[in-house]
């Protein structure tokens, strides 16, 4: 059943601070419920009490040896990666703020239950590295630019079923299972923050990304053909996401299930995040079952606007457009704002999506767009929407 809105809060500065003191965290526990007795799954974490893994570090200023320090770090963040040694997680990557020109990253091995292994950008500069700022994952030709190739991206995942790009071997993301990515900004290539199991579709998978930016052609963040764990969905956390292209099968983020079924629990869980796009902030993958998101305190802006008579119509800043007849899409949107020119997809696609509306749900709408019922409609422009229209500052909350 849809949820019941609140009142209805005044536009701007008021409502970005109350989204803010409303975000909450989706504790976690890997394997296990959650419950305050339970072992820390974060190996930065000081009470953590998982299997004591290594640090290993990445500056372009280290010696590029065995990458045990500052000094020796390597110089490339998948030589850091192909260095984590077995599969009992809780090691931890550390890289300096630089620019890595580097493309489909994929580590040696998966993280452990209760023992996740860690991607963290010394933003700041509190871990060490004696520098601040992004540390940007470009995916793009040095020479020639953006790679817009399929299967060319941040992470790893390819198919020899698909027709073009980067095919010449089947790749599943799987590998990244039990990771946790953090101050990372991604762009250059087909996809940013987005995780396919591609042959190792239908498996239990878990990523947590906080304090990211992801940015593509087709998407720039998601996870595609997982089956839920209940209790360890993935986890995008003030996180931002920007996709470039509109044709098909792209959006901010992109989601995509396993399930002949709809599943009562979340496949991926997005807090206090941004998605921007010229057409859909998110969308269910073209091979998708059933797919599950949930949506706190999240921002949805989507540029296309068009006039519904012009006929080139947007297809949904919630998009089901070109599922296939067994695709279903179930979001859960709590204290979100969304602008674009319709929520849903409008048609008979419409019948694929399924949602609920609870709290503070807001929607700026061409004017001849139907709100769906739990939203509240916004007459006059979110100024303080728009402004975050870019990608934020490194370190910033």
């Amino acid at each position: 059943m849809k949820g019941k809105s609140m009142k209805r809060l005044t536009q701007g500065s008021m409502w970005i601070r109350f989204t803010r003191a409303l975000a909450v965290h989706v504790l976690l526990c890997v394997g296990v419920v959650f419950n305050a007795q339970a072992a820390p799954w974060d190996p930065t974490a000081q009470d953590y009490a998982g299997h004591q893994g290594s640090t290993i570090y990445v500056s372009k200023q280290g010696d590029n040896s065995d990458g045990s320090s500052w000094a020796t770090g390597f110089h490339t963040i998948q030589a850091a990666l192909s260095a984590i040694p077995d599969e009992q997680g809780g090691y931890t990557v550390v890289v300096r703020p630089d620019r890595y020109v580097e493309a489909n990253l994929a580590p040696n091995t998966k993280g452990a239950a209760g023992a996740c292994n860690a991607l963290i950008g010394d933003v700041d500069g509190t871990l060490g590295s004696g520098a601040t700022g992004w540390v940007l994952i470009d995916s793009g030709d040095p020479e020639l630019g953006f790679k817009s190739w399929d299967w060319w991206g941040t992470i790893r995942a390819s198919s020899q079923n698909w027709s073009t790009g980067n095919n010449k071997e089947t790749f599943s993301s799987i590998i990244w299972d039990r990771w946790i990515l953090r101050n990372l900004y991604t762009a250059g290539g087909d996809a940013g923050l987005f995780w396919d199991l591609t042959d190792k579709s239908g498996e239990g998978f878990t990523v947590i990304v906080e304090d990211c930016v992801g940015t593509g052609r087709a998407f720039g963040g998601g996870v595609c053909y997982p089956i839920v764990r209940e209790n360890e969905p993935s986890v995008f956390r003030r996180c931002y996401f920007l996709a470039l292209d509109w044709v098909g099968d792209t959006a901010a983020v992109l989601l995509g299930g396993w399930e002949k079924t709809m599943p009562e629990f979340p496949h991926v869980v997005y807090e206090d995040c941004t998605l921007v796009h010229p057409d859909n902030a998110v969308a269910l993958s073209y091979a998708s079952y059933c797919a599950r998101g949930k949506f706190t305190n999240c921002r949805m802006i989507v540029l296309n606007f068009t006039q519904p008579e012009m006929g080139a119509k947007s297809t949904g800043i919630i998009c089901t457009q070109g599922h296939r007849d067994t695709g279903r899409l179930h979001v859960d949107l709590e204290n979100c704002i969304l602008a674009g020119s319709t929520v849903f997809t409008a048609g008979p696609d419409s019948e694929a999506v399924s949602y609920t509306a609870k709290g503070t749900v807001q929607a700026y709408l061409q004017f001849k767009s139907p709100l769906p019922e739990g939203f509240i409609r916004m007459g006059l422009w979110p100024t303080d929407l728009y402004a975050q229209i870019a990608p934020p500052q490194p370190g910033t909350k």
